[in-house]
């Protein structure tokens, strides 16, 4: 049977797969020396990472290591966090680099500085990211242990600060081996199903080992995808961990959290009584303004109304004044009249005639202006004071008739 030939791009291919699809080579520390350090134009770095005998090539590419070219320098000790893989151009077999640490600094501090930039840089320890906590929660679940002090003391704390809330407790374990993932999960479960208003995620003390699940990225990534408002409460307030830099808010224990997510009773109900108060004086004050424009408005219309009293003294005044004037008028005119009715009887026919006057009228009743006006013969009448008499009219030259 014939060997198989295989060409050397797919042995290379291989490889690389091989070596990449390896979860105990991808995503791991090592440590070492470095050396043969090179730093190329487009801003690449390169270099040996040797201990023991033993040398690795590693890769640094520019989109990594902007934030931590100091670090690399010829000679020092580092903690080197990347994966393996063969390039397959050469068959070389290089780390790829994602973040160093000085060798001092330990593997666990390391890894926390590593996933601590790697958040920070996706923008999720971002103030404006951060989610405000609602004022007055009705469901407030708590994701820690159901053993120990932790969830009593928050229990007791809730109670007393203000009673009507509901608490949900989801049980996880703090520490050990898969506590991160039980306590990613215990999140998304208490957020999806009992739809609380706001998340306590609290443990107590311990040491850094202690802390760990808090500080890995399952739960980070977590606290970011919560649906609603999270409170980290992890250790003491001097401990910092991943959990505390991604929630809405951090407590420094859970007691503090605890105060932190419900309103205190009594402040409250003294903010409502003096709300009550002030109220009721601009309530008051309301009224007496109110009062008073109303006085003003009945002032004003008393004054634009008529006064029947004053007015009927008024007229009665006035017509005081009128029949005054008018008597005085009428005494006046009267006075007038007597003046007139004597001048006019001074000026009269009758008053000529009582002084032996006559009145000639024809007998048509037709007035003689004049002697010349009248001729021999005829007939006129002679109207005297006391009567009236007939005449015929005669020359003078001629003798009297006798009658």
């Amino acid at each position: 049977m014939a060997a198989d030939v295989y060409p050397v791009h797919q042995v290379t291919r291989y490889l690389r797969e091989l070596l990449e699809h390896n979860r105990h080579l991808h995503e791991i520390w090592v440590s070492g020396e470095v050396s043969n350090l090179s730093r190329a134009s487009s801003g690449h770095v390169y270099f040996t990472l040797s201990e023991g005998g033993a040398s690795l090539r590693c890769v640094f590419f520019r989109s990594r290591n902007l934030s931590q070219r100091e670090l690399l320098t010829e000679g020092i000790s580092l903690l080197v966090h990347g994966s393996l893989t063969v390039y397959e151009p050469r068959g070389d077999l290089s780390f790829i680099v994602e973040f160093v640490q000085p060798e001092g600094a330990g593997a666990q501090r390391a890894e926390f500085e590593r996933l601590r930039a790697k958040l920070e840089a996706e923008g999720l320890f971002a103030a404006e990211r951060k989610r405000a906590l609602p004022r007055f929660p009705q469901r407030i679940g708590v994701v820690t242990s159901p053993t120990g002090a932790v969830f009593h003391d928050i229990t007791d704390i809730l109670a007393r600060r203000w009673p009507l809330v509901t608490v949900l407790l989801q049980p996880t374990p703090v520490q050990g081996d898969g506590a991160g993932p039980s306590t990613a999960e215990a999140l998304r479960t208490l957020t999806l199903e009992a739809a609380p208003d706001v998340v306590i995620l609290a443990r107590g003390g311990g040491s850094a080992e202690d802390l760990s699940a808090f500080n890995t990225e399952v739960v980070a990534r977590a606290i970011v995808a919560s649906p609603v408002p999270v409170v980290s409460a992890i250790g003491h307030e001097t401990d910092v961990t991943l959990a505390d830099l991604v929630a809405d808010m951090r407590a420094p224990t859970p007691s503090a959290a605890a105060e932190l997510v419900v309103p205190d009773r009594a402040e409250v109900s003294h903010r409502i009584d003096a709300m009550i108060g002030h109220a009721e004086l601009r309530l008051e004050q309301r009224i007496t303004d109110a009062q008073r424009r109303l006085d003003a408005h009945v002032s004003a219309l008393d004054d634009a109304l008529p006064d029947p009293a004053a007015h009927r003294l008024a007229l009665q005044h006035l017509a005081t004044r009128s029949d005054h004037a008018l008597g005085v008028k009428v005494d006046r005119t009267r006075e007038r009249s007597a003046a007139l009715r004597a001048r006019l009887e001074a000026l009269s026919p009758m008053s000529t005639l009582k002084r032996g006057y006559a009145v000639v009228d024809r007998v048509d009743g037709t007035h003689v202006g004049s002697a010349a006006s009248l001729q021999v013969g005829d007939l006129v009448t002679l109207r005297m004071h006391d009567g009236s008499r007939p005449a015929r009219i005669t020359d003078p030259a001629e003798p009297e008739a006798e009658v």
